[in-house]
């Protein structure tokens, strides 16, 4: 029996032929091909009709309840809780027995006895826990417990002829495709409260901030409207990812080939980017000598221990650190495609490490900018009268603009680049300024 491997789904360790001549006629390796396409449609739940599969869907994890924003741990950090693989093991073990019984390469007996032994609370997980540590990775342990709860012999079918990567990969990709879910629906809620926030502000005036020193006026929703568009190439991406990661079966075994996992970590890093703008744009607004914007308010958040006055932005700051690690894990998944030759000795078990901290990052920052956004704080007021600040000198540009049609964009650079320098000098109006050399 080939053992199996997904991502852009389970695959054969042996070459993977298109599935083009009827199994009535099809010789050994055909035959073969046919058998893994119908265990990827059982563990996949593509074929509900079938009873096999629907007892699988029985057994089978519910993911999107088990990762739902309620069921996380933490609500106001938005940790997300990362399925256990322990949890999916079972799962993929009993899909498997399942298929190879009703194909005959394991008795019909045996996989039904192991279809009732793959319960997760049949599991003694402090047992497993000792054994994972022995061996290094969990299925071993996992396989010898199954085995040792059937009867008469028949868990020695368990397993048959897949490898630890194998499940492990195969839960991997089914925890991936749940949690991205969790980030698609905080994306979705993101781009919601902004669009709210472009609409509503789109003629809100605002200093546009270059180098941070005041440059040319903007509106509140010009500026929300660009970090709208972030998010929503953010969200065609992740459209773009999910069907990447559909169980389907790939041209060829991908278990040192990992672009794809990569490629999520790739796709989080560029989330926690616009994430990490968004909170550092909303913190320097927040600044006292600025105080265009604030965070939502709640009765102590934000708080010094010692002084009262203070509203410290405190999303922003649990925001710019979550993605500042993120961006590095990214780096770290990366870094877990060199692997050696067809079983990776250390690169793999990068992924281990650096996917589910990845994801839980991604969640609290998610869910704070949510908080952020939904909940932003507009002081128009305060918008308008920081463009007074430099008594003018936010339309210098405009009025360089006004002068270079009739003397050249360059000279009218630099005589209005002349009277700015002697509004600041002398505190004084730029008009004041320009009307005096006008005469």
């Amino acid at each position: 029996m080939v053992g199996f491997k997904p991502t852009v789904g389970l695959v054969s360790r042996t070459h993977i032929v298109p599935i083009s001549v009827s199994q009535d006629t099809a010789g050994p390796i055909t035959r073969t091909v046919h058998q893994a396409a119908e265990l990827l449609s059982v563990i996949a739940g593509s074929d509900p009709a079938d009873s096999a599969t629907r007892q699988a869907d029985a057994h089978r994890v519910n993911f999107a309840a088990a990762l739902s924003p309620n069921s996380l741990r933490g609500a106001r950090l938005g940790v997300l809780r990362f399925a256990s693989t322990s949890q999916l093991d079972p799962a993929f073990e009993a899909a498997l027995a399942r298929v190879q019984g009703r194909l005959g390469l394991i008795p019909a007996e045996a996989a039904e006895e192991i279809d009732r032994a793959c319960r997760i609370e049949r599991i003694d997980m402090a047992r497993l826990r000792s054994q994972t540590e022995r061996a290094g990775t969990p299925i071993v342990g996992l396989v010898s417990q199954i085995n040792a709860l059937c009867r008469d012999g028949f868990g020695e079918y368990c397993h048959w002829g897949a490898t630890t990567q194998d499940v492990t990969d195969t839960a991997t990709v089914l925890q991936i495709r749940a949690s991205l879910e969790i980030v698609d629906a905080g994306l979705t809620a993101i781009a919601t409260a902004l669009a709210a926030l472009a609409q509503k502000h789109r003629l809100t005036p605002m200093a546009g901030r270059t180098h941070l020193q005041q440059a040319v006026p903007v509106s509140f929703g010009y500026k929300m409207a660009g970090l709208l568009s972030a998010v929503q190439r953010h969200r065609e991406r992740l459209a773009q990812l999910a069907a990447e990661l559909g169980l389907a079966q790939p041209v060829i075994a991908w278990h040192t080939q990992r672009d794809t996992i990569a490629e999520v970590g790739a796709f989080l890093g560029l989330v926690g980017g616009t994430l990490g703008k968004l909170s550092m744009d909303v913190k320097l607004l927040m600044q006292t000598e600025v105080g265009e914007v604030f965070e939502p308010f709640a009765p102590g958040r934000g708080a010094s221990s010692t002084m009262p006055q203070k509203r410290n932005p405190i999303s922003c700051t649990y925001i710019h650190a979550q993605v500042a690690v993120l961006r590095q894990h990214a780096a770290s998944l990366m870094e877990a495609m060199v692997g050696d030759h067809e079983r990776a000795t250390g690169p793999w078990q990068i992924e281990w490490i650096v996917l589910p901290e990845a994801f839980c990052l991604a969640a609290g920052a998610l869910a704070h900018s949510r908080s952020l956004v939904e909940g932003l704080e507009v002081d128009a007021e305060r918008m308008r009268a920081n463009l007074d600040l430099t008594h003018g000198l936010v339309v210098a540009e405009a009025v360089m603009m006004g002068l270079a049609p009739g003397m050249g964009r360059e000279r009218a650079h630099d005589l209005v680049y002349d009277l700015c320098r002697v509004a600041i000098a002398e505190r004084r109006a730029l008009l004041d300024v320009l009307v005096e050399a006008d005469r």
